[in-house]
């Protein structure tokens, strides 16, 4: 798909400057046609710096499966979700539904979320109108920005590449951070949820053991790693997430919890004072409600999907020891 769709876009007539007023762009379709949870909380970023750029605009997002609702949730400018369905040979007729339906839509600006999605670059190309971003990452962007290659950040440095070269004025701002917009109410009940596992006024320590594929540390290393930190933090509990497959790397040692609703689920990160998970969706959940986070990499680069902000850090562990994992954890919160 990569070799049919490379150079899609390169019939793209390319506008020129002056062409775009930033007061005109008020219809703006972005495309990230991907399910995973990760995925689409690492485009919460991209989402707000079209909203700050663009005030008058409202955004339809194209997305695969559901879980684009209750991310974007809380995000009023989102005007509609186009889902693919998460099985599209099993929904064939909504999944060329979908397709279809661009076509009969017009925008004022459409960007496509992933450089490396096919179907991203050949929506991007159907769809009408006059501003279109196709994903390309300039060489001027790679020598201007070394956090390039990060998922969230890339598609940033683009739009504000691109309006730049239409003569519009960027602000230099930082890049916004991921932000599941989590409101007061749900932050608190977060906290209620949080007391009944807890039951103390500690500080809390919240860990992820699950991963999926090769990304996932085995049990030993968890059972070294949490020992750790029980010597480390008695002044703090120590609380496990689990998943759904009801999986415990440390054998159920910790107070524990589990959620099927991921706004609940971050919530609940939101009144701990950390986070720890190998990198995985639920470390990016974490990280979208705005919790500092510490992220463990070993097979997916770490460039790409980081965590950042809030004082949050990410960790090679075959490049760094345990005693390099409690320095980052006691700069986040010693």
């Amino acid at each position: 798909m990569r070799s049919l769709t490379k150079r899609v876009g390169s019939s793209y007539t390319e506008p020129q400057k002056g062409d775009l007023k930033i007061e005109a762009i008020k219809k703006v379709l972005i495309i990230r046609p991907n399910h995973r949870l990760g995925n689409q909380l690492l485009l919460t970023p991209l989402v707000q710096e079209v909203i700050n750029t663009f005030p008058n605009c409202k955004i339809d997002l194209f997305v695969k499966g559901g879980v684009a609702h209750p991310v974007f949730e809380n995000y009023k400018e989102i005007s509609e979700i186009i889902k693919l369905p998460k099985k599209p040979w099993s929904h064939i007729y909504k999944y060329i539904k979908c397709w279809v339906s661009i076509k009969s839509r017009s925008y004022d600006l459409v960007i496509n979320g992933d450089k490396n999605s096919s179907s991203g670059r050949l929506l991007t190309e159907i769809a009408k109108a006059k501003f279109k971003i196709f994903g390309d990452v300039d060489e001027a962007i790679i020598k201007k920005h070394a956090d390039y290659k990060h998922i969230s950040k890339y598609p940033i440095y683009n739009l504000r590449h691109f309006l730049q070269q239409l003569g519009v004025e960027t602000k230099n701002e930082k890049v916004p951070l991921l932000d599941i917009k989590l409101s007061k109410d749900e932050i608190e009940k977060g906290k209620e949820v949080l007391d009944k596992v807890i039951k103390n006024d500690k500080k809390t320590i919240c860990i992820y053991t699950n991963a999926t594929g090769n990304k996932c540390y085995s049990e030993d290393w968890w059972e070294t790693f949490y020992a750790r930190l029980q010597k480390e933090y008695s002044d703090f509990n120590i609380i496990e997430m689990l998943p759904i497959e009801n999986i415990s790397k440390i054998n159920f040692k910790a107070p524990n919890f589990y959620s099927e609703d991921i706004r609940e689920m971050a919530s609940i990160f939101k009144n701990t004072s950390i986070f720890i998970a190998a990198d995985n969706g639920v470390m990016h959940l974490a990280s979208a409600s705005l919790t500092p986070t510490v992220g463990f990499f070993s097979v997916t680069n770490m460039d790409v999907y980081k965590p950042y902000g809030n004082g949050s850090v990410a960790l090679q562990t075959n490049e760094t020891t345990i005693e390099d994992w409690i320095v980052a954890i006691d700069s986040i919160i010693r």
